[in-house]
Order: structure tokens, then C-alpha cells, then sequence
């Protein structure tokens, strides 16, 4: 693909995976990358991702996920969850890490460090939990361009039963909250939807210029 918006044009919601295909080590480490390197508030990254490759798993969640068989026909599954124990500790780790990446002295920090801990002090665990929640949908637009650049089909959904991917992936445990799940793999020859055109605004409508 020669730029972006090819890989954007080549993109779309896949509703039939060959599940038969699978994806290489190095591209399942490349959407790993990919993942880590999204965008997000102060660069705080108050979530995770789990990659679920397990086929039992998979089949586990298919219910959970409205019976939407993508789940189960995917080469894996991208679960984005947020993190339930974002509080001043993973703050001052933050710091930390920041320190050592930048070889800054931490003291030359403190600072900022005391107007970002200000920013959430007043915060209720509900605003903090959607402060995560609208850093994972960023994120997780950043995975549909990253995964069209790298060739990778995928397909977004928020059609699921949260608590039971929690219960089934054991993730309370883990301190995280399933927000939205993505099988990502290769379309399947049949898949109509693959040669559908899509239906876009003209520019006209969709944007404003000042």
C-alpha cells in the first residue's frame, strides 16, 4: 500500500475471518508494538491489552460477545481493558520510568509530577473510570489505522457482555475492566461485506471550515 489512506480505503469491519489463516509471531509483536506506541492522556496509558490466542478461551467468550463468530474465527483476540488501580502510585511510576527513559533527575520533576497528581486528587473513581474508558477508544482507533497499515483485518466491537469477559479472562484479578474487544486476523474469501463500498458523508457535510 503506497500511503495511509490506501491502507484506510483497504480497511472495513470484517464479519467472516478465514479461520484457517494465522498470524506470524512477528506480527502478532508488531500490533503489540503498535499498541504501546498509541497516544494517550499525559501519556499515562491507564490501560491494558490482552491478546488471546487460546482456542478454548475464544470459544468461552463467542457467548459473551452475542454469539458474533469472529471471536472464534480470528487468528487473536484484542481485548482493551482499563486498569482498576490507577490511583497517585502509578503516578509516581510514572515519574519513575520517565526518570531512567529520560535521564532526567527526579527532583526535576516533582513539579510536574504535583500538577498531574492535582489534575485527578479531585477526581470520584467514576470520572477516573471515564477518563480510561475515552483513552481506550483512542487507543483503540489508533489499532484500526495501525492494523491497516500493517495489513492486519480487524473488527471492532463494543457488542459484548463486559463482566463475563471479565469473569471468563479473570480479570478482576488482574485489576482490569473489559471496555471493547477486537478479533484481528484475515478476511475470508466469502466475506461479502469485504467488496462493499463504503458509505462516507461528502466533505461537504462532514467538515467545517473557519
Amino acid at each position: 500500500m503506497n500511503n495511509i489512506l490506501d491502507a484506510l480505503e483497504w480497511r472495513y469491519a470484517v464479519k467472516k475471518f478465514d479461520d484457517k489463516a494465522s498470524l506470524t509471531e512477528q506480527q502478532i509483536l508488531e500490533v503489540k508494538n503498535a499498541f504501546n506506541l498509541s497516544a494517550s492522556s499525559y501519556g499515562l496509558q491507564p490501560y491494558k491489552m490482552i491478546v488471546v490466542q487460546n482456542p478454548d478461551l475464544k470459544e468461552k467468550l463467542v457467548p459473551a460477545s452475542y454469539g458474533q463468530q469472529q471471536i472464534l474465527q480470528s487468528a487473536a483476540l484484542l481485548v482493551f481493558a482499563v486498569r482498576t488501580d490507577f490511583g497517585m502510585d502509578y503516578i509516581d511510576q510514572y515519574f519513575e520510568d520517565m526518570s531512567v527513559k529520560r535521564q532526567i533527575p527526579l527532583e526535576n520533576l516533582e513539579g510536574y509530577k504535583n500538577f498531574m497528581k492535582g489534575s485527578f486528587a479531585n477526581k470520584s473513581e467514576d470520572e477516573i473510570l471515564s477518563w480510561a474508558t475515552n483513552q481506550v477508544y483512542l487507543t483503540m482507533g489508533h489499532m484500526l489505522v495501525s492494523l491497516a497499515a500493517l495489513k492486519i483485518d480487524a473488527c471492532p466491537m463494543e457488542g459484548l457482555d463486559s463482566n463475563a469477559y471479565d469473569k471468563i479472562l479473570d480479570l478482576e484479578a488482574k485489576q482490569l475492566k473489559t471496555i471493547v474487544a477486537m478479533p484481528i486476523g484475515v478476511r475470508a474469501k466469502d466475506d461479502a461485506t469485504a467488496s462493499a463500498l463504503k458509505v462516507r458523508k461528502d466533505l461537504s457535510e462532514i467538515i467545517v471550515e473557519l
